[in-house]
């Protein structure tokens, strides 16, 4: 079966110049970056000047046979939006893009009101970092709600990284039903390597929410490709919610620092335990109805020169 791969997580920035939790992230050389006080493998070594951009991601799609991307945002690459907003006017067939405002302070309303003006198809919560010295910034707070209705009045996308577990469940599950037509979207298979995880995979049961799977082969790199475990995973998730609520994502460009991006998806492709219209639903058929994707390129297979 021929399939169509859409990636459903991924990240774009021109650099990094940021602080999170009181510590610097800056861009440095050869992929590397300043990460909280620790020099980190940010991106791979050939990526020497750190600017991680539309045309090479665009580079390594082509090669991969990845059709198109939802490129989501994190606190920890700084704020995108400017860049973002260019990418999605050059490339408005092959890219989703989220906007991102500043959660972490009141009076984020604004923002997001100007985001959704701009034609953001999404906007970007990573909620896992929300939980801040001065107290935890609750989903089902007074401005986030406002913004919700305002997003599911616009037909503006929730993206959304949850913290471990079951702590912000019931506070999302107050969104979905204050807000059952906005679409929702789940980021890092609910971390599926911590306990309760199943948690987070249980309110695609909801008509309006969607699990996306970015970061998951990190999550499972202690055991490597080809992520049994992560197919395992996946195989359970599916049983709780249905393979039509699933969508595979990268997390790129971080998660290819060990790996391949190919790689990234193909271990769902030889894998024995899922069914080809599950395959075919996990990579992309799920994620082109859920984002409104349109007609796709078809990029053919090029072959390695070690072939």
């Amino acid at each position: 079966m021929e399939y169509t791969i859409i990636d459903a997580h991924s990240h774009l920035w021109l650099r990094q110049d940021t602080n999170v939790e009181g510590k610097p992230i800056r861009t440095l050389s050869n992929g590397r970056s300043l990460f909280m006080d620790e020099v980190r493998q940010m991106l791979p070594p050939f990526m020497l000047d750190g600017r991680n951009t539309a045309e090479i991601f665009l580079s390594n799609m082509d090669y991969a046979q990845v059709s198109a991307a939802v490129i989501t945002q994190e606190f920890i690459d700084g704020i995108q939006n400017d860049y973002l907003m260019e990418v999605k006017k050059n490339y408005p067939d092959r890219f989703f893009i989220c906007g991102l405002c500043e959660f972490r302070e009141p009076g984020f309303l604004p923002q997001a009101e100007e985001l959704i003006g701009q034609g953001f198809g999404g906007i970007k919560i990573p909620a896992n970092r929300l939980n801040l010295p001065t107290g935890r910034i609750p989903l089902n707070g007074n401005e986030m709600m406002a913004m919700f209705r305002l997003m599911e009045k616009n037909n503006v996308i929730l993206s959304i990284d949850m913290m471990e577990g079951d702590t912000q469940t019931e506070e999302l599950r107050d969104v979905i039903t204050e807000c059952p037509n906005l679409k929702i979207a789940i980021g890092h298979f609910g971390m599926v390597t911590v306990p309760k995880w199943t948690e987070q995979i249980k309110l695609a049961r909801y008509p309006n929410v969607f699990i996306e799977s970015g970061g998951i082969t990190w999550l499972f790199n202690d055991e490597f490709y080809p992520f049994r475990g992560a197919v395992k995973a996946i195989r359970e998730a599916s049983d709780l919610v249905g393979m039509e609520k699933l969508m595979w994502g990268s997390d790129y460009p971080r998660t290819i620092t060990a790996i391949t991006y190919r790689m990234s998806y193909d271990f769902i492709i030889k894998t024995k335990d899922l069914t080809e219209l599950e395959k075919k639903q996990f990579l992309g058929a799920n994620a082109k109805e859920f984002y409104g994707f349109g007609t796709l390129p078809l990029l053919p297979y090029i072959k390695n020169m070690s072939e």
